[in-house]
């Protein structure tokens, strides 16, 4: 966000930033659209809102408690008028490539969403709740809007007028320019304990759901594999549910899977960040599934890893390591890992068994 926007409109929380945000897309357009053709115009804001104006993590950090203790900000509205003056940018943006770009570029529109699945605690009636819920205030909290021209009821049910109203002129640019796929950064499954009939710290991440999330049960068993960051579990088959459930809820919309990767500390040995099985794992357990998804006819365009090299992670700096390539930042040198050597082996073998095919196919006719 530039300063002066965030002086001028308090950043997304002001009306006046959609025009804005729909002059830079146009610059893009104008600019790149000659060589782009798959645009997102957003990255994570479901997640990005949240840690702005909820939990206060991130500037500008904005909260109030339960949530946090921050200078200022509002936690129960400012997530919500935030997300909705996004959205409505995210419609804008669409609007601009259509009516000016899209039939002399012939590329596609769409945005990314952070999307965890979550799994109830218990076979009881409200954590099953609870973990829908929780998936409405995650996920469907930006794409509804965007596909369906609301927010999900569980959401108006839980915040009634903290949630903004979609005017009538709003759902009409929403349905009509909706986006054209959906990306979705998914890492990880958790479970969904409920906190309407429950005492909780409602001070979390979900805890605007009524939600509290954890990776394991009350028995001691998780939910996953651990990786380096809490709350992130290795759960491959999560991504199957997780694909069936945004292919099933907005029909005939293409996905694509942004990012999917395994995290490590970067002071772990060198040889534990090298031989990077439970990396290697993780992806082959994660396509796996994705495949089986893809097989099962589900709309999946594409798959992203992240990440090719270790790079600079949020508030986590060089310290969290995503990287196919490990990278050492004192001299620059790029060492692929074990995981690289696979993924490589997989992509090459894939690649060979489709030219395979096509020969045979030749060969037939």
């Amino acid at each position: 966000m530039p300063r002066e926007l965030e002086v001028r409109y308090g950043g997304w929380l002001d009306a006046g930033i959609r025009e804005e945000y729909e002059h830079y897309a146009d610059v893009c357009f104008g600019a790149f659209g000659d060589r782009v053709r798959l645009w997102t115009t957003f990255n994570e804001p479901n997640l990005l809102v949240k840690f702005q104006y909820m939990l206060g993590a991130y500037p500008p950090s904005r909260c109030s408690p339960p949530f946090g203790s921050c200078g200022s900000g509002d936690s129960r509205r400012e997530p919500y008028a935030a997300a909705h003056n996004i959205i409505m940018s995210h419609a804008a943006a669409v609007r601009a490539y259509r009516e000016k770009y899209q039939a002399t570029q012939g590329g596609s529109v769409g945005i990314v969403a952070a999307m965890k699945w979550y799994e109830p605690l218990t076979n009881s009636t409200d954590d099953i709740l609870a973990a829908r819920r929780a998936q409405a205030f995650e996920t469907d909290w930006f794409l509804e809007p965007i596909f369906l021209g609301d927010y999900p009821g569980a959401m108006r049910e839980i915040l009634g007028s903290d949630l903004p109203t979609f005017t009538a002129e709003e759902k009409a640019l929403l349905l009509r320019y909706k986006a054209d796929f959906i990306g979705l950064n998914h890492y990880t499954a958790i479970y969904a304990r409920d906190c309407l009939r429950s005492p909780c710290n409602l001070g979390s991440y979900e805890g605007n759901a009524f939600v509290s999330a954890t990776g394991e049960r009350d028995d001691g068993v998780k939910i996953g594999g651990d990786t380096a960051l809490a709350g992130f579990f290795d759960v491959p088959e999560a991504i199957e549910l997780a694909i069936q459930y945004v292919n099933g809820r907005y029909k005939g919309t293409p996905v694509y899977i942004t990012e999917n990767g395994y995290s490590q500390w970067s002071d772990a040995s060198r040889e534990e960040l090298i031989d990077d099985v439970r990396r290697k794992n993780y992806l082959q357990g994660y396509i796996t599934y994705l495949s089986k998804a893809v097989r099962n006819g589900a709309n999946v365009r594409g798959y992203f890893v992240w990440t090719l090299l270790d790079n600079f992670e949020w508030a986590f700096g060089y310290r969290l390591k995503y990287g196919l390539y490990h990278v050492d930042f004192d001299t620059q040198e790029r060492t692929p890992r074990m995981s690289a050597r696979w993924y490589q082996g997989f992509l090459t073998a894939r690649t060979s068994q489709r030219d395979e095919a096509a020969q045979a196919r030749r060969a037939d006719s």
